[in-house]
């Protein structure tokens, strides 16, 4: 009968997807390790569902499959978990398991570690044992357990990565259907700004013409960004197009995007420091757009005229560039956990969702680069992000 048990632990198996898979180089590495640490002539990688031990990788062995019923490891596991037994003849829990009694094997000395998921559900063991009694000192039972907590963060590794991958995939699935969306109406609008500015009457409306000039360049960046940023989501990351930038120039690019929201809320954004970066940018636009929208935005709900601050200071090897304002700040405990995708500040009642500061963090990675908050020199929240040289070692 399978239990609520046996039912978890088939979904965390499922999610690392180690049945019926030949055994992998770094897995064989760990189990080649195990018997040589504990000196033994066998070692195993045991994965236990609610029928049958599967040794997903094997010293001394050729990896195989048992019945549940069969297997030594299925009977300790769970608990007591880390297990050393000198002769298994003489212990009650495997004097008569086919493994001893020679319908298997022949065990004698068997010491096993349980492979726990980083949620806390046994999955396996790394299971080490000899045709002879033997004994393990504490600094070798010590560093089986240490290798079964190596097992498992191998097979995180590869899930996390086989899941990036996916993600990778679906972002550029994602980021091609939104692309043709939004280019759409962005044509058609840039086609009428085009006619409106075209226009005869506008001859005598300056300030109507001026509006639809600074329009039809919002236009173009914002079709430029849309075709750049899915360029972005197809490489996943892995490469960015670096080049000397003048971040004054990018921040008044973003002044104009912003233009509604600084009209609004009296925000200054002003630029200090270096006066050049090598990065993306595309990109670094982008960052910045994000990071002194937040800014303007949150200083704002809090009542205060938004003093925003972009500056460049040059590093050995790079640059730190900070964004600064005059707002609420955000507490120490809450600065990592606002960079996750979807989470926002705990007191944050402000519209949005909470994607800024996400994609900000995926493009200082891209670049190579760090990116994290600490409290300004206003008063408020200072947003800072390191950009190695690109020929940096």
């Amino acid at each position: 009968m399978t239990t609520a048990q046996d039912v978890t632990r088939l979904e965390a198996i499922a999610e690392y997807r180690l049945i019926e898979e030949p055994p992998t180089v770094d897995l064989q590495g760990l189990v080649q390790l195990a018997a040589t640490v504990c000196g033994v002539s066998t070692a195993v990688i045991n994965i236990i569902d609610d029928r049958f031990q599967h040794q997903i990788a094997a010293v001394g062995l050729e990896p195989a499959v048992c019945s549940r019923e069969d297997s030594m490891c299925a009977r300790v596991f769970q608990k007591p978990g880390h297990v050393v037994v000198r002769d298994a003849r003489e212990d009650a829990r495997f004097s008569g398991n086919p493994f001893v009694t020679g319908v298997i094997a022949h065990v004698r000395f068997y010491a096993s570690s349980p492979l726990i998921t980083p949620t806390g559900v046994p999955i396996g063991t790394l299971c080490v044992f000899d045709e002879q009694p033997g004994e393990l000192t504490a600094d070798k039972s010590a560093g089986l357990q240490l290798l079964a907590g190596q097992v498992v963060d191998v097979l995180e590794l590869r899930r996390i990565s086989r899941e990036l991958g996916e993600a990778n995939s679906q972002l550029e699935h994602f980021a091609g259907q939104v692309s043709h969306d939004l280019r759409n109406p962005l044509t058609a609008l840039a086609g009428f700004i085009e006619l409106a500015a075209d226009s005869p009457e506008l001859a005598n409306a300056p300030r109507a013409a001026y509006a639809l000039a600074r329009a039809e360049s919002a236009a173009s960046r914002m079709a430029r960004m849309i075709s750049d940023l899915l360029d972005y989501a197809r490489i996943g990351g892995a490469a960015v197009r670096t080049e000397e930038i003048e971040v004054a120039r990018v921040v008044e690019a973003v002044r104009e995007d912003l233009d509604a929201a600084l009209q609004q809320t009296g925000a200054a954004v002003t630029v200090h420091g270096a006066a050049r970066v090598e990065a993306d940018e595309t990109l670094l636009r982008v960052l910045l757009q994000n990071l002194i929208a937040n800014a303007i935005k949150f200083t704002d709900a809090s009542g205060r005229r938004p003093d925003v601050r972009v500056r460049t200071d040059e590093l050995f090897g790079g640059w730190r560039l900070t964004v600064e304002d005059n707002g609420p700040g955000i507490p120490p405990a809450q600065r990592e956990r606002v960079f996750e995708l979807m989470e926002r500040a705990a007191d944050a009642d402000v519209p949005g969702l909470g994607i800024g500061l996400s994609t900000c963090r995926r493009i200082a990675e891209a670049h190579g680069g760090r990116i994290g908050i600490e409290t300004s020199t206003l008063g408020g929240t200072g947003v800072w992000v390191v950009l190695p040289r690109p020929d940096a070692d």
